[in-house]
């Protein structure tokens, strides 16, 4: 008997169990069990052609995240909108939060008395959302998805995560999840064709919104701006170009940081979307043939990460080079510290900088920010002291000289413009599923290709380290970031 209570138990834990609604404000705590669901209140007049709308948050998040310090869900209920919210895992899959998304929306119609619903997912939410959706079949439920910020086509701060530099870290925040994993560009680009190519995804309309703010400087988002503007626009979390579909239709983009595009302020934007109209299905050739391979950017040279693991104090240095307008150095850790000295090769100490703690990728972790205008060129040197800590050391650089090496994203090549950069080496270092795969270094004077050719099948983080001399004589430094999948058959996203 002691036995079976205890094999309960522990299948209670992994498999919800509750398929009831729940109330908001209720004796049901909502927020926070993945496959739980929960209905707000009733408006005071029930219009029965306004849907039904079910909320979906994000990674690293909760229900809560759409009625704590949001008004997202007042906003609902003073328009005269139902709304329904669910509960997925906040470091899952899409596949493991598609199943359950698929049987809540069931539940919820049958509650609404088949009511049709629209969906509105925050940040990974959507592409939970749209799993559910096209894979498992919940689209006759479903007449549109609204998604705020969501990386169709992955974050790179996933990328980051799996890194040579940003490993440790990533281990002890336990950012290597399979929620962050799922995000990684490489993977989302092998994962797009199979959603994207399903005879079900014409079946509901997808209308996006994303953001070009990253807040206040010193916040866990303009750390993750800073990391992401060298892949172009973004609000902290996503880049632009990654949050809309090559089919779907791109409501706005807009000052919203990753936190605002989910409050309220958005909801007048996409309420005239907010219908029960559903979209016909189409054939698996005409869906096939509506989608075009999205085009992305090539890779800018605009930041500088170092990192590791260390017990009382560690040192790092790096170089800045002539014209530098303005520098943000970022060192996030596990723990927070105090004592961060940043020492210019004049010797100038700067010891002021602001705290945040960071709520996505790297959640839980501390970031500790400096940002230093007109820097002298040269080696500065970076102290850090604490009786153990992992950390990440993200240096921005704003300057021109970020134009001038890209990483071309089909090719893999490495190119240098010429107008500013003289020469360059590049460290290159491959991580497979987080773990180091190959180390080797390569010259580049006009551009070079890194060599990728594996055949195993999984993820797979390229690290750049770049140093180099500038036309002017002065050394310069960067690192890039990009990840890509290789799947059973040796073919490569």
């Amino acid at each position: 008997m002691r036995r079976l209570v205890i094999l309960l138990l522990v299948a209670m834990l992994v498999v919800p169990v509750s398929v009831n609604a729940g109330t908001i404000g209720g004796k049901d705590n909502p927020g926070g069990v993945p496959g739980q669901w929960y209905v707000g209140d009733t408006p005071s007049n029930v219009d029965p052609n306004k849907p039904v709308l079910v909320f979906v948050h994000g990674i690293n998040s909760s229900s809560k995240t759409w009625w704590e310090n949001n008004n997202m869900y007042q906003t609902a209920l003073n328009n005269g909108y139902e709304t329904a919210f669910i509960d997925v895992h906040p470091d899952k899959n899409m596949w493991d939060n598609g199943a359950i998304i698929n049987s809540r929306i069931r539940d919820i119609s049958n509650h609404f008395n088949q009511k049709k619903i629209v969906i509105v997912a925050h940040s990974k939410g959507g592409i939970d959302a749209q799993n559910a959706l096209v894979h498992y079949g919940a689209h006759p439920y479903v007449s549109n998805l609204i998604t705020l910020s969501t990386p169709h086509y992955g974050s790179q701060l996933a990328d980051l995560a799996y890194s040579g530099w940003a490993g440790w870290l990533a281990s002890i925040l336990g950012s290597k999840n399979d929620a962050t994993y799922s995000l990684q560009t490489g993977y989302m680009n092998s994962y797009r064709p199979q959603i994207d190519n399903h005879t079900n995804r014409n079946r509901n309309k997808i209308y996006t919104l994303a953001g070009t703010s990253w807040g206040g400087f010193g916040s866990a988002l303009y750390w993750g701006g800073l990391y992401l503007s060298s892949y172009g626009s973004n609000d902290g979390a996503v880049t632009v170009n990654n949050s809309r579909l090559t089919y779907s239709t791109q409501v706005r983009v807009s000052n919203w940081n990753h936190t605002t595009v989910r409050e309220g302020g958005t909801f007048q934007y996409f309420r005239p979307y907010l219908t029960t109209s559903q979209t016909a299905g189409f054939s698996l050739a005409e869906a096939a043939a509506t989608v075009e391979p999205m085009e992305q950017e090539p890779i800018n040279i605009s930041a500088l990460h170092r990192g590791g693991q260390f017990q009382k104090e560690v040192k790092q240095t790096f170089t800045v080079e002539e014209n530098v307008q303005k520098i943000d150095l970022d060192w996030l850790s596990d723990k927070q510290t105090k004592d961060i000295k940043v020492i210019s090769p004049s010797g100038k100490v700067y010891t002021t900088f602001v705290h945040s703690i960071d709520q996505e990728i790297f959640k839980g972790g501390h970031h500790h920010s400096f940002q230093i205008t007109s820097p002298e060129k040269g080696q500065w040197t970076v102290k850090a002291k604490k009786d153990k800590a992992a950390y990440l050391m993200t240096v921005g650089f704003h300057t021109d000289l970020n134009e001038e090496v890209v990483l071309e994203d089909a090719t893999f090549e490495l190119k240098n413009k010429g107008q500013k950069v003289k020469n360059m080496n590049v460290d290159v270092k491959i991580n497979k599923d987080g773990k180091a795969k190959a180390d080797f270094g390569m010259k580049v004077p006009n551009k070079g290709k890194v060599d990728v050719d594996f055949k195993e099948e999984g993820v797979y983080t390229i690290t750049l380290d770049v140093k180099g001399t500038t036309k002017n004589g002065n050394s310069f430094e960067r690192t890039i970031v990009k990840s890509f999948y290789v799947d059973k058959n040796g073919n490569r996203y």
